[in-house]
């Protein structure tokens, strides 16, 4: 796959403070690739820089190609962007607030019409398309955010912690279109979240802090330096756990070890039949990832 984001050395300070320290790296057509820092590791800093909003002061940012100093109007055209806080008019309906979107990409009359229409079967806009913005539920809100973004069928969507303060079954939902969009358009999402489950899908993987990246990867690579998996032993004393010469911590009703591979833990049990009678095995997560790499908890954050 080609890259669709190119970033290499991309540095950008705001007086004594850099906010994005010679940074590198590619972005894959047709790929999700989370870009995960606690606030203030120089996330959005490095999107408005993509999007044309901010001068770098040095480095070589490309989209599609196309260097982001040279045309912004080329680079807004393939990329669609949903910000934290809504772009959405909340005095305009969420029809009113499409259509005037569309209007910037000289998409009017039928051909809108046809756009509005298939952006209204992905996300359920037709019960909610005369009400204003303001009088929406957040998870309604982020629908028209999100159909907003794409109504001029970008290449990159860009989503600035897109799901943060929705309930799980709303999330859920928007992740089924966002993932039936990649499937259907090969569409590319930039995904930045305080969630490490919707991280855990990626395709890659970046974690910044302070401006520079400190891990990269593949959801799998990451968890094999960063986060171990588990055995938890119940029922077990400790003069027994002792007897696998192995740090543990004590936990509620047994004991929990720290294993670095399944071939260490098959071996392990295999070799202490009779101490491992009731015990399960679990696979470390990306919050662990995330705390390990950084020392900080994303989700607290």
């Amino acid at each position: 796959m080609e890259g669709i984001i190119k970033i290499d050395n991309l540095t950008k300070s705001y007086g004594n403070i850099k906010a994005v320290n010679n940074l590198s790296f590619k972005v894959k057509k047709g790929e999700l690739f989370s870009f995960l820092g606690i606030n203030g590791a120089g996330k959005s800093t490095t999107i408005n820089i993509i999007c044309g909003e901010l001068r770098k002061d040095s480095g070589t940012v490309l989209v599609c190609d196309q260097d982001v100093d040279c045309d912004d109007k080329y680079i807004k055209k393939k990329i669609g962007v949903v910000f934290q806080e809504s772009l959405l008019d909340k005095s305009l309906t969420v029809y009113d607030n499409l259509k005037i979107k569309a209007a910037l990409y000289n998409i009017t009359g039928k051909d809108f019409i046809k756009r509005y229409d298939e952006l209204s079967s992905l996300f359920d806009l037709k019960e909610i398309e005369k009400q204003p913005i303001r009088e929406l539920s957040g998870g309604q809100r982020r629908r028209a955010d999100i159909a907003r973004a794409i109504i001029h069928n970008p290449e990159i969507l860009i989503l600035d912690e897109p799901t943060t303060g929705l309930d799980p079954g709303t999330r859920k939902k928007i992740w089924k279109v966002l993932n039936l969009l990649r499937k259907k358009q090969n569409l590319t999402i930039f995904l930045t979240t305080h969630y490490m489950e919707e991280a855990a899908d990626s395709d890659y993987i970046v974690i910044l802090d302070k401006g520079s990246i400190i891990a990269e990867g593949t959801p799998l690579e990451l968890k094999n330096k960063y986060a171990y998996d588990m055995i938890l032993i119940y029922n077990i004393s400790e003069d027994e756990i002792k007897k696998l010469n192995k740090p543990y911590i004590r936990i509620r009703d047994g004991f929990k070890i720290e294993i670095k591979t399944l071939e260490e833990a098959t071996e392990l049990i295999i070799k202490n039949r009779n101490l491992f009678k009731d015990y399960e095995i679990v696979k470390g997560k990306m919050d662990d990832v995330f705390l390990n790499a950084t020392g900080y908890d994303l989700e607290v954050e």
